[in-house]
């Protein structure tokens, strides 16, 4: 069985808080995750989730980019705030985006990541939290976005070599990006740290579109996958029969 959490700023957003909270707990998932944190009242939300026995599962880190030298100091301490702010939620993982390209050559930008996530991994270590970096698609969603094929994703998590910063697999960004979905998931599990999810096109619900995604889902389970898979996508129908799908497609 699968693990499945629901991002609550995608497919129930505009709800309130605890609204969102109380409508995945009644359909039974136990886990959420959400983008930014530093506009949220924590307070609320550790309350809620404490009343409902739920967990969070990750929120983004301050949006700093990766790829500038000289917003390295700027990202380590919007790191160490999302860090404490991690910490305080009981959250164990947290999502990092690179930035976009800035026009130097790539392998500068890209040595700019690695050195920049290595500097972060001691503070990592120390609170126990996972740093998930994610590829975003450039052809629809995030033009001039600095990291988008998840082959370069991957062997950038390798160079960092630290079990604390793994690769958040978006499917729906790499179904854009580059397609052959389940070969990429099998073929470099160790280094996936959360999955998400959303229908192509449209981002919607997992069963509109093109992706299939009973199949993935089933091959992650057969590859012993124990991480979460996210939902994050924007409905275009009723939440609840979105979100049963897929837990019911978890939990075959």
């Amino acid at each position: 069985m699968l693990n499945l959490s629901v991002c609550i700023d995608a497919v129930l957003r505009g709800r309130p808080l605890h609204e969102s909270l109380e409508t995945i707990h009644s359909i039974g998932i136990d886990t959420f995750e959400f983008w930014t944190w530093w506009d949220k009242d924590l307070n609320a939300i550790k309350a809620k989730k404490e009343e409902l026995g739920l967990k969070v599962y990750a929120f983004c880190t301050k949006f700093v980019s990766l790829v500038d030298p000289s917003a390295r100091n700027a990202y380590i301490e919007g790191l160490m705030e999302s860090i404490e702010a991690a910490q305080f939620l009981v959250c164990s993982s947290l999502i990092t985006q690179t930035g976009n390209d800035n026009g130097f050559p790539r392998e500068v930008q890209r040595k700019c990541i690695v050195d920049g996530l290595k500097a972060c991994t001691p503070l990592l270590e120390k609170a126990g939290i996972t740093l998930l970096v994610e590829p975003l698609n450039v052809h629809v969603d995030h033009p001039g976005y600095f990291l988008s094929k998840s082959s370069e994703a991957f062997s950038i998590i390798e160079e960092v070599g630290s079990p604390n910063v793994k690769l958040l697999f978006d499917i729906y960004h790499q179904q854009i990006t580059e397609g052959n979905l389940i070969p990429t998931l099998t073929e470099n599990l160790n280094s996936i740290g959360h999955v998400h999810a959303a229908g192509h096109p449209g981002r919607n619900e997992l069963y509109s579109g093109e992706i299939y995604y009973p199949a993935i889902f089933q091959t992650l389970e057969d590859a012993g996958y124990n991480g979460y898979i996210g939902l994050e996508y924007f409905p275009k129908d009723e939440p609840l029969k979105g979100i049963k799908y897929a837990l019911d497609r978890c939990s075959l």
